[in-house]
């Protein structure tokens, strides 16, 4: 909670924080159903409306309301952005752990194969694993995991290899104790800080990865919205219906801002080196 209200007390957090509750508030009212309209149901005489006090944001090609729809794609979009990047923090801080602790030979091996995976740019490492797997929803999760593992590997081991020949870390293993306990109790929640930070920036651009996925059409597939794939059907109708490209591009810029400011002012706020400056 401490954190919390510093988050709130910070600017940029401030601002982070309010797009954030605003993207989970309208993802958890699509959940439970209360959406202006029915996101699927196609009101073929309302085709291509623009924005009115009956569809506020709008109708697509189909005669579906744009507003509701954005908001089942900004839940279809966050889910997947938050299960690849748990599944990257998971599977990236037990190799970088693994590869701090074991040192030497498996530290080679495990970093060199990690390089091998950061030497890809992020979307077209994606595009690959989809390519070989195929389209769809748990495609995405797995490829955006797979492309972010390699930057918490690389966040977790720095510090651990430091962390390791720690005074306490010696003094733990001289009494007994387990690896996985020095591991998990002396080495990984010293690494909470990095950690969370990272994970706030990574959200940010594993909702972009999605959204670009979506776009290509080997990310969410219709009829299910996704963020990326409004704009993608939208992409033949800028002219005549600006409005369906708009609120799409709005709405996942602004989800980025909002992750990218909240990471911001979580490194300011949990980085002693940077408090003074962030008053």
């Amino acid at each position: 909670m401490a954190i919390i209200s510093a988050l709130f007390r910070h600017p940029s957090g401030r601002i982070g924080m309010a797009i954030i509750v605003v993207y989970l508030l309208a993802a958890l009212l699509a959940a439970i159903g209360l959406t202006p309209h029915d996101a699927l149901k196609m009101y073929t005489i309302d085709r291509l409306k623009p924005p009115s006090p009956t569809f506020w944001m709008g109708t697509d090609l189909l005669g579906r309301d744009t507003l509701s729809r954005l908001m089942l794609g900004i839940g279809q979009s966050l889910n997947i952005a938050f299960a690849a990047v748990a599944c990257a923090t998971i599977a990236g801080s037990v190799i970088g752990l693994l590869a701090a602790w074991w040192g030497s030979l498996w530290d080679g091996i495990l970093m060199r194969l990690m390089d091998v995976l950061l030497a890809f740019p992020a979307i077209l490492l994606a595009l690959l694993i989809i390519a070989i797997v195929g389209p769809g929803t748990f495609t995405s999760v797995t490829a955006i995991a797979i492309v972010y593992t390699p930057i918490f590997a690389r966040v977790v081991r720095g510090p651990a290899l430091s962390l390791k020949r720690r005074d306490f870390v010696d003094a733990a293993r001289t009494f007994g104790s387990s690896q996985f306990y020095v591991l998990t109790r002396h080495l990984l929640l010293n690494l909470v800080a990095p950690l969370a930070v990272q994970v706030t920036l990574a959200l940010a651009w594993a909702l972009l990865t999605e959204a670009g996925l979506s776009f290509l059409g080997l990310g969410t597939q219709p009829p299910t919205p996704s963020l990326g794939l409004m704009l993608s059907e939208s992409k033949n109708l800028m002219q005549q219906a600006p409005w369906l490209m708009l609120f799409p591009a709005l709405t996942i810029m602004l989800g980025i801002l909002g992750f990218n400011l909240t990471g911001d002012a979580l490194r300011d706020i949990l980085d002693p080196r940077t408090q003074g400056r962030s008053a």
